[in-house]
């Protein structure tokens, strides 16, 4: 059975990464950084391969708040028996700093790496980068968009926590929904140019 609490309590600081690196991306510092992965590079098909979205600072901020995030996570789960005992991440594992180091760099890594793969299918298709797909279309990638990084951060916690297939795409669907109120919460801040 999926425990929602759970889940949201072994997933927080996928959550607070994600807000810190849109901040962090937004900010007027470490410019020199904010380069494309890909360089500017385009394909045959006259595309580029990701696109300006896909930065190297995001690539950074993301391992960066995803360690900082869950070693602080780790702390506050160490004072609180409930949480502790309720996080996936420390069901077959202590929580320790060196671990949640580890766990931390793991999420923030494959939390930026699965966004990978759904930037390229789209500048495949022409759809250019911030811009939403038309038709029919649109509707699966509202869904990709929020669930892509979701996929790599569940698969962190697969590698320590075993789980159903059942289990691992209920956590996605959870995770992508959660994605989408908080992508309309940051669009209200001003923080998002678009809800989705």
């Amino acid at each position: 059975m999926i425990k929602i609490f759970d889940i949201y309590i072994s997933l927080l600081p996928v959550i607070f990464t994600g807000i810190l690196n849109m901040i962090w991306c937004k900010l007027p510092v470490f410019e020199k950084i904010k380069v494309p992965i890909d360089n500017g590079k385009k394909l045959k098909d006259g595309n580029r391969l990701f696109g300006d979205n896909k930065t190297w600072k995001g690539l950074i901020g993301y391992i960066i708040f995803g360690i900082l995030c869950t070693v602080l996570w780790g702390l506050v789960c160490d004072t609180t028996v409930y949480l502790h005992q309720h996080n996936y991440f420390y069901a077959n594992h202590s929580n320790g700093v060196i671990y949640n180091l580890a766990i931390g760099f793991l999420l923030g890594f494959f939390y930026a790496l699965f966004e990978l793969p759904n930037s390229f299918i789209k500048r495949r298709l022409g759809i250019k980068e911030g811009k939403p797909p038309k038709g029919i279309i649109k509707l699966v990638f509202i869904f990709l968009d929020q669930a892509d990084s979701i996929f790599g951060c569940v698969l962190v916690l697969s590698f320590v926590y075993p789980m159903t297939a059942l289990f691992y795409f209920g956590c996605v669907l959870l995770g992508a929904a959660t994605h989408i109120v908080m992508n309309v919460l940051l669009y209200l801040a001003h923080l998002r140019k678009n809800p989705f």
